[in-house]
């Protein structure tokens, strides 16, 4: 049972310093991690479980996973413990999905967008720009039967999927309003590994820069790139508002997550342990869910009450002209998505409507 963390210290520049590439020590953390419990004394626990993610712990993402260590602890009187490393502290968005596959952390909740690089370019449906009207109808889809069926596929690659959550909608920053597209023409927008996301800025007249979210204040601390898109949750708290003057109100796409485990590690637990961890996560997805709301209303809040950054609301207009100028997106992606996975989303979305 995977009891033993890949050390920290183990960064990138120490694997060049060693000769050892990353993918050599996702493997090493993994043979560790297989390692019996030697010596363990009997008040430690029986089943240690790593969640990794990349965000801070006062989003919905940390909350959440924060929630799922107290709930499976208590239910269990510590027999299994949930380690929560945030903030990119064991891995980053360019690996944490091949940690998990290879058995080098249990659990990792990567946004939608990520799939899409392992084989499941289905999930990228997620990133088309103007999709949903709002989170009610996110929903209807990830908790029916669309839903069920991109989990289900996760299969493909060794995964075992546990649940969708919410972070809420994404806005535009820059230092300067994005209001309408001409706007964006020769900024240099960061992105997550998404064709749909690159594509979308593409038709925007920008330029998609793929960086890992853990490196992205950085880059636009420094001019790597010019603006980002992030629900305002995530922009508070990486503090983008110190390196960004102006966040213009867009809710022009949606960001939100899928909990996954790997299978050899799914399988290796008895029933009435899946049971409990899946029951404790699902409280936690659900209390993320209602908390997304609200922590992107409280930091866009305190963005307010600092005063140091432009907020800008779009008109009806301006938000039509940007679905406009984004409509290509749809035709472009089509076949890399797959036009049937679009049209059972749209068929979703049109049957929770009427």
């Amino acid at each position: 049972m995977p009891v033993i963390c890949l050390p920290t210290h183990l960064s990138t520049e120490s694997a060049k310093a060693t000769g050892l590439g990353r993918r050599a020590l996702l493997t090493a953390a993994a043979s560790v991690a297989t390692l019996p419990h030697l010596g363990m004394a009997t008040t430690r626990p029986e089943i240690t479980l790593r969640f990794s993610h990349v965000v801070a712990e006062e989003t919905p993402k940390g909350l959440a996973a924060n929630r799922f260590k107290v709930l499976v602890e208590q239910r269990t009187g510590g027999r299994i413990a949930v380690q929560v490393y945030p903030n990119a502290q064991l891995y980053g968005d360019l690996d944490e999905m091949q940690a998990l596959q290879l058995g080098a952390v249990d659990l990792v909740a990567p946004s939608l967008s990520k799939f899409g690089r392992i084989g499941l370019p289905e999930f990228e449906l997620f990133d088309l720009p103007f999709l949903f009207e709002n989170l009610n109808a996110v929903r209807r889809v990830t908790q029916g039967n669309l839903g069920n069926k991109l989990l289900t596929g996760l299969q493909r690659q060794g995964l075992v999927g546990l649940g969708f959550f919410d972070n809420g909608f994404k806005q535009m920053s820059a230092n300067r309003p994005l209001l309408e597209p001409i706007d964006f023409v020769g900024l240099r927008m960061r992105v997550q590994a998404s064709r749909v996301i690159a594509a979308q800025m593409r038709a925007l007249g920008a330029r998609p820069v793929t960086l890992a979210f853990s490196e992205t204040r950085q880059a636009l601390a420094t001019g790597v790139v010019d603006g980002t898109e992030n629900p305002v949750s995530n922009f508070w708290t990486q503090e983008m508002h110190e390196v960004q003057s102006d966040l213009s109100l867009t809710d022009h796409g949606y960001l939100g997550y899928a909990v996954v485990t790997n299978q050899h590690l799914w399988q290796s637990l008895n029933n009435p342990d899946r049971e409990i961890i899946n029951q404790a996560l699902q409280e936690a997805l659900t209390f993320a869910n209602q908390i997304a709301d609200a922590q992107n209303d409280r930091a866009l809040g305190l963005l307010r009450q600092l005063g140091t950054t432009r907020i800008h609301a779009l008109h009806d207009s301006q938000r039509a002209h940007m679905r406009q100028a984004v409509q290509p997106v749809y035709q472009q992606l089509a076949s890399r998505i797959g036009q049937d996975w679009i049209n059972a989303l749209q068929a979703a979305l049109h049957q929770g409507s009427g």
